[in-house]
């Protein structure tokens, strides 16, 4: 008989212990590909001039950006390791050249992606890539497929009336919330650096009139693709025959990013049969682009259930923002939850109606996902029925994954609506802080004798400046909830693991960004460094780090801070 250590399976290697064994690639040995540019039609000029390009997916053009003794602000080791790529390389005296696009990669073959998209829930024509240019897909030793753009890297036909830069307030703000997403485990575009361009942008920031020179800066963003709902939108808004490349686009990302659905048949995993009121059953397997623009639907509904679940505001949930990926894409003026507010937006711009407050990301991702089956069903990839299924799912999915995201946050066996509900409520009358709410909630012990006095003891850090009528509130909301704990059997200290896993002690909160903005604004990049440190562990207790879970202080309330324009 064969030993039960024989019979064990071998361990995973650890995520530093796989990246180690990978091997390691100068910069001049990344394997390049350019399926984007060679499976898909294109702009016959390659100049910045603005206009509108017709009957193409991209224009071949190169970075621009003015730089003057550009410096390396940060990187990624973790997106280092995912391209295989040395952790000398940046050392390297040329990397900041490299990475502000001053000199041109290896094999890299630039370009910039056309598409358009709904602004605030209005058409808005063509946009594009205005000031992010896409140097090429890196292939790692894995075989995957890894997207590098810069961002900030100068004008490109589709920058309208803009300079195509980047300042650095913006550029440390998405270098750091790509890496902070993906240490939650949310899905999201990665940064692999940053670089201060040494040259000076004008910016406007509250668009008062008021512009200013600020620092430039450039971020070299990461992503199987940057494809996004407005990529397939446009060209279903301009002549039939660009109908057509609707179609090709589908293909390419079916065949890149989906290839399980490529060829698919009648399985357990699609046997996805349903009738629609008087319609008839919807069988996917019978349609590779029906299911595929289910599975975005599902993935979109994961990723917003996700942000729902940290208290992640986007702020810019435009369609052209939305990626085909189920990606967090395009940090602008987003923001976390401090005190629980559910109509909290962090963007100056959508402030009259808030559409795109935190409350309100669920419905508009719905309504996005509307958007983004329209230009399937012009161009006859699905029906209209597939079409109305696509968005059914969207909504079962956002609530099984939001209602499971909530059970996990309380430590609960089982969903219990009037207990979160109620919970809510309660974090919205008091503005209790969000993040640190619930991490003070795997301390409450399931013991019915705890005497009335002490209930919120465990709570009492996040509980501030409660009079008797709400913690009377507080109290009965406790109690029924020590009750559900009692009633699960799990051990305290079992359950308080499993909740700090999902509840992070640290999040990028906006005050913590401007902490760090303001220093390497002065030449002082330590702060930025130590930030994506803290954020890429924001499940452990990170002890002599606890200043990064704080309170906002009073200045963060200011303009610029708790709240921030478009303007980068």
């Amino acid at each position: 008989m064969a030993s039960a250590a024989a019979e064990a399976p071998a361990p995973s290697p650890s995520p530093t212990a796989a990246a180690n064994s990978r091997p390691r690639r100068v910069l001049e040995e990344l394997s390049w590909d350019d399926s984007f540019v060679r499976e898909l039609p294109g702009d016959p000029r390659s100049d910045a001039i603005p206009r509108e390009v017709l009957h193409a997916c991209y224009t071949k053009v190169s970075p621009s950006a003015p730089v003057d003794n550009p410096k390396l602000v940060a990187w990624s080791q973790s997106v280092a390791d995912i391209l295989d790529l040395d952790h000398k390389e940046f050392e390297r005296p040329d990397f900041p050249q490299l990475f502000s696009g001053a000199n041109p990669l290896v094999g890299s073959s630039p370009y910039a992606q056309c598409y358009g998209g709904h602004q605030f829930g209005s058409w808005a024509g063509q946009l594009g890539d205005g000031r992010a240019i896409t140097l090429g897909e890196v292939i790692n030793s894995r075989g995957e497929r890894w997207e590098l753009q810069l961002k900030g890297c100068g004008k490109t036909p589709y920058s309208r009336f803009a300079d195509g830069l980047a300042v650095l307030r913006s550029s440390i703000r998405e270098f750091l919330c790509s890496e902070a997403m993906h240490g939650l485990g949310i899905p999201t575009t990665r940064a692999l650096c940053l670089v201060e361009t040494g040259k000076s942008v004008v910016r406007d920031m509250f668009y008062d009139g008021n512009s200013k020179e600020e620092p430039g800066a450039i971020v070299c963003r990461v992503a199987p693709s940057f494809l996004r709902f407005g990529s397939y939108q446009i060209h279903a808004t301009r002549d039939k025959e660009d109908l057509e490349i609707v179609r090709h686009l589908a293909d390419y990302t079916i065949r890149h990013h989906y290839p399980h659905l490529e060829n698919i048949k009648k399985s357990e995993g699609l046997s996805f049969e349903a009738a629609i009121g008087d319609s008839p059953a919807i069988d996917l397997t019978s349609n590779k682009y029906a299911a595929w623009a289910v599975e975005v639907a599902e993935r979109t509904a994961f990723l917003i259930a996700r942000w729902q679940g940290v208290g992640f505001t986007h702020g810019v949930l435009n369609t052209d923002n939305m990626s085909v990926l189920g990606l967090t894409i395009d940090y602008g003026p987003f923001g976390f939850l401090d005190a629980f507010d559910p109509s909290y937006t962090p963007n100056t711009t959508d402030l009259p109606g808030k559409r795109y407050c935190f409350a309100n990301q669920p419905d508009v991702g719905l309504w996005n996902i509307a958007q983004f089956t329209s230009p399937l069903t012009a161009a006859e990839l699905i029906s209209k029925d597939e079409a109305n299924y696509v968005m059914e799912r969207y909504g079962t999915k956002f609530m099984d994954e939001y209602q499971s995201i909530m059970t996990r946050k309380l430590g609960l066996p089982k969903y219990n609506k009037q207990l979160i509900g109620k919970l809510l409520n309660n974090l919205a009358v008091d503005k209790v802080d969000y993040t640190n709410f619930f991490r003070l909630l795997s301390n409450v012990k399931a013991d019915h004798n705890i005497p009335e006095k002490e209930l919120l003891v465990p709570l009492k850090a996040a509980l501030l400046d409660i009079g008797p009528e709400r913690k009377e509130a507080w109290i009965s909301w406790v109690q029924t909830y020590i009750e559900e704990l009692v009633s699960s059997g799990v051990p305290d200290e079992e359950r308080k693991a499993a909740m700090n896993s999902v509840n992070p002690k640290y999040v990028l909160r906006n005050y913590l960004c401007q902490t760090a903005i303001d220093a390497a604004e002065q030449g002082d990049y330590d702060e930025v460094r130590r930030l994506l440190k803290v954020m890429e562990h924001p499940y452990d207790e990170q002890p002599g780090m606890e200043k990064y879970a704080r309170l906002p202080p009073a200045w963060a309330y200011r303009p610029g801070v708790c709240m921030l324009s478009c303007s980068s």
